[in-house]
Formats: structure tokens, sequence, C-alpha cells
């Protein structure tokens, strides 16, 4: 027996029958001209046997109103990059942007506002400080936001980008292992950063495949700033057996990293290989000249205002969670260990 023809069927389904794309069915289903009467006539018949297809979900009218972009941080190198990026592609799409930023935005308690916004079609918010479960809180309330470079995990069904944090880590690390290094001192960002951990991870594959295990006092954690650098870097420096390699959170630590070695007499990359994280200018001013990972960050505030928009429009979405590929950028502050074979 046949499919009874009361019952609804997919475009796909018809157009499987009918020997055709599903493009084309939904050209006879509306009329057009540019389908062939051949066509017409089979996509008809597979409708005849197998019933009509299931109308189509109705595109929901985008959203109107401006976005607004959070970022509760000075805006520096870092985070002044990726807002600008952000400002560039909603100017693209006609999409006016109201800017939280600074210190006080962590606590201004404009983000519990948001829901009740109605000037406002959506947000970015970048490293935010909430926790997953208020983040999950303000989905709920359908206020569409992607979070860019999260700070801590969120939940799978809450929109983000970052950049691959572990990826570029383990390169980092595996490019001091090639140069002979073992003794790697590592000063991390906040313990509770998820991109702390994620680097992490990576340094540590990369010594793993090497059989090396980091010692407890070799690992530090700071505020990713030039003057946490330096006193991290001091006090590895200084250990009674110091390491010959550092890897330093950000270019900004790695800095103060250089700083520290400077005052100790020790010569770049001779003595001691200093290594960073985002390529910033700070990178490629320094001397001598940083070894670090390139971030994507124009990237991450285009891909995210591009999300967001489809968010907004009601568009699907194949990937809520999306990391941008790092590169390992080789300058003049690594070298071989000291001691190590050539």
């Amino acid at each position: 027996m046949g499919r009874p023809k009361s019952t609804r069927v997919t475009v796909r389904e018809i157009a499987a029958a009918a020997g055709v794309s599903p493009a084309t069915v939904s050209r006879v289903l509306t009329g057009q001209a540019t389908v062939a009467e051949e066509t017409r006539t089979a996509v008809r018949a597979a409708m005849e046997r197998l019933g009509s297809p299931e109308p189509a979900a109705p595109r929901r009218t985008a959203r109107p109103g401006a976005v607004f972009v959070r970022c509760p941080y000075l805006l520096t190198d870092y985070f002044g990059t990726i807002v600008t990026a952000v400002a560039e592609a909603l100017d693209r799409h006609g999409r006016e942007l109201i800017l939280s930023a600074g210190g006080a935005a962590q606590h201004n308690g404009a983000l519990a506002a948001l829901p009740r916004r109605r000037d406002l079609a959506g947000a970015l918010l970048i490293l935010p400080v909430e926790e997953g479960a208020e983040l999950e809180r303000l989905r709920r309330r359908e206020v569409p936001f992607v979070v860019i470079d999260p700070r801590t995990p969120v939940p799978r069904d809450i929109a983000a980008v970052s950049a691959s944090h572990f990826t570029g880590a383990r390169n980092l690390t595996a490019h001091l292992v090639a140069l002979g290094h073992r003794r790697i001192g590592f000063i991390n960002g906040p313990a509770d950063w998820l991109a702390s951990s994620s680097r992490f991870a990576g340094h540590t594959a990369a010594l793993a495949e090497a059989g090396v295990l980091i010692p407890p006092e070799l690992v530090t954690h700071i505020e990713p700033t030039s003057d946490w650098g330096h006193t991290a870097a001091a006090r590895l420096l200084d250990l009674p057996r110091p390491p010959t390699a550092l890897v330093a959170f950000n270019d900004k630590a790695a800095i103060g990293a250089l700083r520290a070695a400077h005052e100790r007499g020790l010569r770049v990359p001779t003595d001691l290989s200093i290594v960073g994280f985002d390529d910033d200018y700070l990178s490629r001013t320094s001397i001598p000249t940083l070894t670090t990972v390139r971030q994507p960050l124009e990237e991450l505030g285009g891909l995210a205002v591009s999300l967001l928009l489809r968010l907004i429009e009601g568009t699907a979405v194949e990937a809520l969670h999306v990391e941008l590929a790092t590169e390992l950028i080789v300058r003049e502050s690594t070298g071989p260990a000291p001691g190590a074979a050539p």
C-alpha cells in the first residue's frame, strides 16, 4: 500500500521521489516560472503519490534595535581590538552599538536589566564575570546574546566564540621542548579563568609528550599585567634551580619577565627563553622581540557579530561553541636551552 495522500511529507522527501533538488520542489510550490514543464510534472506526480509537503515554518522578523556590548575591563590593546572589530562589523550591518566598558561595568547591573530593554536587539558579552548559571538565566529570558572569550565554562546551549587556547599553548611549549627546554616556568593567568586552565592543559600535554611532569614550584598564577609578570618571573628566576624558559600568560606579563631577566643580568635568549601569548604590539617592539601565539582577535569580534545576528533573526545555527585557530609566531626571545645538545 502507498502512503495516504493526507499524510504530510517533507520537501526533501518529495525531491528524492521526483529526482530533483529540494530547491526545485520549493520553486514548483511557489509557482516560479524557471522550472521546466517536465520537471514540474514530475514533482506534482510525486506529491500525488506521497502527499503535500509540510509548510515551511515562517521566518521570524529580525528584532529591531541596537546591540549592547559589555566589556567589564579597561579597553587595552587586547579588549580594544575585539571591541573595534565588533563595532566595525555592526556598522556594516546597520546596527547601533551601545557600549558598557571598564571595571564599573562589572557591578552596574546592566546585564540584569537587559530583558527590560526594548531598545536592544541583543548583546555581546566579552569575557563576562558571571558564572554559567547566571548566563543561563539570561538566556531563558529570551535575550539573544553571544559570549566572546568565555571567562568560565558556559552551558552548551549558550553561543560562545573563543580562540583555541589549548592548541596554541601546546604548540608554544612544544617549540620550547624542541629547543631542548625541560625545566620551564609557567606564569599563568587567574586560576578561575577558562583560558588559564585550557592553556595550562596544552602546556602540560606538550611536556608530557617529552616525558616531563611540571613541578609545582614552577607554576604561578597572576593578574595578566606587566607588573605581575615581573613579580612572578623574579620569584621563578630566584629559585635555587631556576627554569631555562618562562611561559607567560600574555605578552604584557612576558614584558615584565623580560625586565626581571634584565635585572639579573640574564641574556634572552642565550641564558633564558621567554614567550608570551596574544601577539599584541608589545611582542613586536620589545627587545628582543617576543615569540608568542597570535590570537585572531578581529575574527573573534566579526564572528561573534555574525552569530548574534543569526540568533536575532531566528536563523538556525549549526554550532553554538566555536573555536578559532591560533598561530605560533617565532621571534627572537627563544633559543636553545643552555647546555642543550645542538
